[in-house]
């Protein structure tokens, strides 16, 4: 199979040999072929020496490298057989992270953590949510869904593909979000460290769940026993479920969606009875903020836990306003001697800002405070060295007087 190719400017190529996964537009001296959005092509240096295959696009972002030459040994052609052998390594890595009968549910493929930038697969208890940011990703939904049949053979009951919402406008517009293989009902229950969730990628947030607070949940856990905690931004309410499994003795899950709080009082009922909770969770749809300001209870522990407050550079300085606060409005509202988990996933605020940020809330508080612990995504959503931004998430425990 034959491919449209991109050379580089003569110095614009050490990005690409050092496996950054994005070619700029800037970098590009010419192109050979015709290429639409979503192609595959193949990019060279100046010197006409092949260097990796991507997808086109045209913007300021060209090409998006899903596999370098220093990796295969040459050119590839992105077929069956190609996603089946790329699957298959990553999922041997999940398979060492997700070591335990306790957990169904994970991220399978984290874009350009696992070398298949704009592409996200997460794994719901046989069930693969699949998401694709990029045209090019999108355009290999079927390739990549027999590529998953091959990989995980009779596990697998249903592919679901869910880049309505992820893919460029123009493009986005004319997808519709459906199954590509199998089919199943929802919502579909999952275990996560043990605890039951009910997923519903159909008309869910992301792909249904937020996976990538597992480890952190897991954490409150370790805190939380007969605490009063506030789970603030709860959304499916996970930290609650882990909250009250660890003998919480009151648990307030707080966001201002109807059917977030649904979501989560579904959950809790999912993983106990009435007997069981005897009056330990209650939930209030209600903004945070005005929650924060109109209520004066006192928690033991407080988690704070937003949706970006900035997608762009150009939010981020209002954004780091919002995040300071929100968390001198939470600090407030922990008890001497408390906790706060406080989060950010805006990938423009980067770890160094937001805990300044934090010092800043800390400071217009008047609370004194020490870092116990800084967090971050688990494993299954694994970091490039050579792409810095595929951190987004940054979270910091806290101890209170």
């Amino acid at each position: 199979m034959t491919f449209s190719k991109i050379y580089l400017q003569a110095g614009r190529d050490e990005a690409v040999r050092r496996f950054h996964p994005w070619v700029f537009s800037r970098a590009i001296s010419r192109y050979e072929g015709n290429l639409d959005d979503g192609d595959v092509v193949e990019v060279f240096d100046s010197k006409k020496k092949y260097l990796a295959t991507g997808h086109y696009h045209d913007g300021s972002i060209a090409v998006r490298l899903f596999s370098f030459n220093a990796n295969a040994g040459g050119p590839v052609t992105p077929d069956v057989p190609y996603w089946t052998a790329k699957l298959e390594r990553i999922r041997t890595l999940r398979k060492a992270i997700i070591a335990t009968s306790q957990t169904n549910c994970y991220r399978l493929v984290h874009g350009e953590g696992d070398g298949c930038t704009g592409l996200i697969i997460d794994m719901y208890n046989g069930v693969a949510v699949l998401q694709a940011h990029s045209i090019g990703m999108h355009r290999e939904r079927d390739l990549i869904t027999e590529a998953l049949k091959n990989v995980f053979g009779n596990e697998l009951t249903a592919v679901y593909d869910k880049s309505a919402e992820t893919l460029p406008d123009q493009y986005g517009n004319t997808v519709t979000n459906g199954y590509l293989f199998g089919r199943t009902t929802v919502p579909h229950a999952v275990l996560e460290n043990g605890h039951t969730f009910m997923i519903d990628w159909i008309t869910g947030q992301k792909t249904g769940f937020f996976l990538d607070q597992r480890d952190n949940r897991d954490l409150l856990a370790k805190y939380a026993r007969d605490k009063r905690v506030l789970n603030a931004f709860c959304y499916s309410g996970g930290f609650s479920v882990y909250a009250l499994q660890a003998g919480a003795s009151l648990v307030h899950s707080v966001d201002s969606s109807q059917k977030a709080i649904d979501l989560t009082n579904r959950n809790v009922s999912a993983n106990f009875t009435e007997e069981q909770l005897a009056g330990r969770h209650e939930a209030y749809t209600d903004d945070v903020m005005a929650f924060l300001k109109k209520h004066d209870h006192q928690y033991d522990v407080v988690v704070l836990d937003p949706p970006a407050y900035a997608k762009s550079l150009s939010a981020r300085h209002r954004a780091v306003q919002g995040y300071k606060r929100l968390n001198a409005e939470g600090l407030r509202r922990v008890a001497k001697g408390g906790i706060l988990f406080t989060f950010s996933c805006s990938q423009v605020v980067d770890r160094e800002l937001f805990y300044n940020t934090i010092v800043a809330a800390a400071i217009e508080a008047g609370r004194q405070v020490r870092v116990l612990h800084h967090l971050s995504q688990p494993a299954d959503h694994p970091v490039s060295l050579f792409h810095p931004e595929g951190g987004y998430l940054k979270g910091l425990v806290l101890w209170v007087e």
